[in-house]
């Protein structure tokens, strides 16, 4: 077949589709998950808060546990469209810990293809946790999501980051019960305007299984952040039952919290795991997350981004494109780069802190070509260095050394005023820079006033 043949043959599918569709007025969530379960619907949603307790009273959760049906509501119909703009659904997470699923078991789950969801605003309450679960997980093709609104509640324990772990290592020293927000494994999966609160130890978007030409627009996603004095200065709980006893060390090899430093209270606020084929971000913005954009071994494609108070701002693989995007480095780093034949451009926010922060970005792999700006004034900086030739710290932990590794090829514009570190690992760079050399021990690395 043709592409054009193809293109008539949607077309008529979409037309057919379109005059099929039933309109469907509703008010309740047990008509939510009826029409969820089919396919062809406009379904419309009266406006209201909607609690999960209302619609899984105790003795379905007891069924549902029996049957080991742990999701609250699967949308497993194609070709809807979902127009929930006002609706709320308040889920107490107590339910979760009543059903108590497997570890990664998620809630509200579609599985269809080519479905529209439009306005959905789901808020965590109460005192229960998930074992490492998402509320929202996007697994059929070809699903939109608009202005979808996430508050993510429900982690064990929360108010320390990953500072004593992520749940599953062996040098955990806090078991987890994480809880994130919006995972996606489906192709063709495009979201617009979504939003993730996360007060949780999880992610707040995140994608896994390899999905291809995954699209985000005008997302947010928002973490709280804590100083590790904050922590310390704890005399009961978790973190003092274990002595703050962490599960990465120290720039002295200790495993120990460090004062001085800021943590977020979350994961990451945009996650890659694997390879994702043709993953968008575009005007995109990750503010007081462990992360803001966490796409190590992928390729991705981001435009306009913002970071704002995270641990670490960009951390990328190969392949990756940052067009007119910036952060700041007030907390952590700005940028880590982590593979080959990538392509930056970044502006600085800012540098401005009273926490500890020692570095501006590290670059290892090759032929890789960074342009580094500045929107402020760089005297009213604090200066950080830039390290050509050095990994980022152990786990990305800002407490955690750096280590040297191998940089070929580097191509680097710096207009930041910030200093330069060329590792011995360094070779064949081109390097124009505005800012001091604080030592070059690399091999055929050109330097050049800008």
């Amino acid at each position: 077949m043709t592409i054009i043949s193809r293109l008539i043959a949607l077309f008529i599918f979409l037309v057919t589709t379109a005059s099929q569709a039933s309109d469907i007025h509703i008010s309740s969530l047990s008509e939510l998950a009826k029409y969820a379960g089919e396919s062809g619907h406009v379904i419309t949603m009266e406006p209201g808060v909607y609690k999960l307790t209302d619609y899984l009273i105790s003795d379905s959760i007891s069924a549902r546990r029996n049957r080991k049906v742990f999701q609250y509501i699967t949308f497993s119909g194609s070709n809807n469209v979902f127009n929930l703009k006002g609706v709320e659904i308040e889920l107490d997470t107590k339910i979760r810990t009543l059903l108590n699923p497997p570890i990664h078991s998620d809630e509200f789950l579609v599985t269809g293809s080519n479905n529209e969801f439009v306005g959905l605003t789901i808020r965590c309450v109460g005192n229960g946790t998930s074992p490492g679960g998402t509320v929202l997980q996007v697994a059929g093709e070809s699903n939109v999501l608009k202005d979808i609104t996430l508050h993510v509640a429900g982690s064990y324990p929360y108010g320390y980051g990953d500072l004593f772990g992520k749940g599953k290592q062996a040098e955990t020293t806090i078991k987890h019960r994480k809880h994130s927000g919006l995972l996606v494994t489906g192709n063709e999966t495009k979201l617009y305007r979504c939003k993730v609160y996360s007060r949780s130890f999880g992610h707040c978007f995140f994608i896994q299984q390899h999905p291809k030409n995954v699209y985000f627009e005008d997302c947010y996603a928002e973490g709280e952040v804590r100083t590790t004095d904050a922590v310390l200065a704890e005399t009961s709980g978790p973190a003092f039952d274990v002595n703050f006893k962490t599960w990465t060390q120290n720039r002295e090899g200790e495993y120990v919290v460090t004062p001085g430093y800021m943590k977020s209270l979350c994961e990451d606020g945009f996650r890659t795991y694997g390879i994702c084929e043709n993953i968008t971000f575009k005007n995109c913005t990750a503010k007081n997350t462990r992360g803001g954009f966490e796409l190590r071994f992928n390729s991705a494609r981001l435009e306009d981004c913002t970071t704002i108070g995270t641990e670490r701002a960009y951390w990328i693989g190969d392949n990756t494109t940052i067009i007119n995007s910036k952060g700041d480095a007030n907390y952590g780093p700005l940028l880590f780069v982590e593979g080959s034949h990538v392509d930056v451009e970044l502006r600085v926010d800012s540098t401005e802190s009273d926490r500890l922060v020692h570095s501006l970005i590290t670059v290892l792999g090759a032929d890789n070509k960074v342009v580094l700006k500045t929107t402020n004034d760089k005297k009213k900086q604090h200066e950080l260095p830039i390290l050509i030739g050095y990994t980022p710290p152990l786990h990305g932990e800002s407490m955690s050394p750096y280590s040297e590794a191998e940089t070929t090829g580097l191509e680097l514009i710096n207009e930041t005023g910030m200093p330069l570190k060329i590792g011995k690992q360094a070779k064949d760079g081109v390097i124009k820079t505005n800012g001091n050399i604080i030592e070059n021990n690399g091999v055929n690395v050109k330097v050049s006033e800008l």
